[in-house]
């Protein structure tokens, strides 16, 4: 018989939220596989539980070559258990490559739920929550990062993204750029541990809060764009989301025929004032 996978939830803050059932697979699992050996330690401890199984570790550097491995000890019979640093394996966290060569091999994968920061940002933002979309992290490069936001600047469901401290001005300064100044947002930090802090309001005025300097996990929410027709957008807001398109290497034709479709009005008023803005020298 085959043995069987376990992506097990761990805590993204305080300690108390591991579920009871990750006590029991870390003491009966015959293999951990962790992202970070000293932090399983580190959580072992708090818990109170010996992993009696072998620990290997499991990151983003040795995934690919570790996975041949873990899908051989499953195939002999071996109960491994997978966890990362925080949260849910696979979600922005190792785990993807091994689930799917478990299900090609018909190994069983199976879970014990835990803590996830996308699910807590999300209940904790204000923003809608019956239907949204978890874009992980932003690319690092400004160019690349814009485009990524470009390409969900109409989406309506609310958005979830992770970032680093560091990067969170960038972010939410492109964000402005991309989805408008005005357009809703919180910025989740440190979740459940001990300055946890939600920072909500406009992406503009989160932007210049950021630009002071930010410590911490990050989680940013921000809301879904407005239903098409029910935003109204002036001809000079048409003008620079035409330009912002343009910048990214749009030909002007599609960026007119996009922002028209993200406003819900027709491709000519949008036309009407970029055409306008280059006749006053704008």
């Amino acid at each position: 018989m085959t043995g069987t996978l376990v992506l097990a939830g761990t805590p993204i803050g305080d300690v108390k939220d591991a579920p009871p059932r990750l006590v029991e697979e870390l003491a009966g699992a015959d293999v951990v596989a962790a992202e970070d050996t000293r932090r399983l330690r580190r959580l072992t401890q708090a818990l109170g539980v010996q992993p009696a199984g072998r620990v290997v570790s499991y990151f983003e550097g040795n995934e690919a070559a570790r996975t041949p491995e873990l899908v051989e000890a499953l195939l002999e019979g071996s109960r491994v258990l997978l966890v990362t640093d925080a949260g849910m394996p696979s979600v922005s966290d190792p785990g993807y490559r091994l689930v799917a060569a478990a299900v090609e091999k018909d190994i069983k994968v199976t879970a014990v739920p835990g803590p996830s920061a996308v699910l807590t940002a999300l209940a904790l933002s204000g923003l809608p929550v019956d239907r949204f979309c978890f874009e992980g992290f932003l690319p690092r490069k400004a160019g690349e990062r814009l485009s990524r936001l470009k390409e969900v600047a109409g989406e309506r469901r609310t958005l979830v993204y992770f970032e680093a401290p560091h990067r969170l001005d960038d972010t939410l300064a492109a964000m402005a750029e991309v989805f408008g100044a005005e357009r809703r947002a919180a910025v989740c930090r440190e979740l459940t541990k001990t300055y946890e802090e939600v920072r909500r309001g406009g992406l503009g005025e989160l932007a210049e809060w950021a630009a002071e300097g930010v410590r911490g996990e990050i989680t940013v929410v921000v809301e879904g764009a407005p239903e098409k027709g029910a935003e109204e957008v002036d001809a000079a807001e048409f003008v620079r989301r035409v330009r912002i398109r343009e910048e990214a290497g749009e030909r002007r034709k599609e960026a007119i025929a996009a922002v028209a479709a993200e406003a819900g009005v027709p491709k000519r008023e949008v036309f009407d004032a970029v055409v306008a803005a280059k006749k006053a020298g704008a």
